[in-house]
């Protein structure tokens, strides 16, 4: 399947140190704002099922909100235990008032 971008949410709709979950395309997303930058992962947990959207984002990392594991928003990194196992990210741009993902 060739690589397409795809508007993810509305440029307005997310705001320096939040997250939000989409579905894009079928694909559950979490897009975060950090210091102007947009970046974007899947919204599921590799531990157990759970929104990484629904969990707290710090100093670069996002809390799954289930057993407090942490991932690294911008390589996907596992950083904490329990989570071991990366999660997908995706590359972002932003056009106009759109947020765009880059799917695979």
């Amino acid at each position: 399947m060739a690589e397409d971008w795809v508007k993810a949410a509305a440029r307005g709709a997310l705001g320096d140190g939040e997250v939000i979950g989409v579905i894009v395309e079928g694909r559950e997303i979490a897009l975060y704002e950090m210091d102007g930058e947009i970046y974007a992962t899947d919204d599921i947990c590799t531990h157990a099922y759970a929104k990484l959207s629904d969990g707290w984002m710090e100093k670069g990392e996002i809390e799954c909100p289930l057993h407090a594991g942490r991932f690294d928003i911008k390589t996907g990194k596992a950083t904490a235990p329990p989570c071991i196992d990366d999660v997908k990210t995706y590359p972002v741009r932003v056009e106009g008032d759109e947020i765009q993902v880059k799917l695979d």
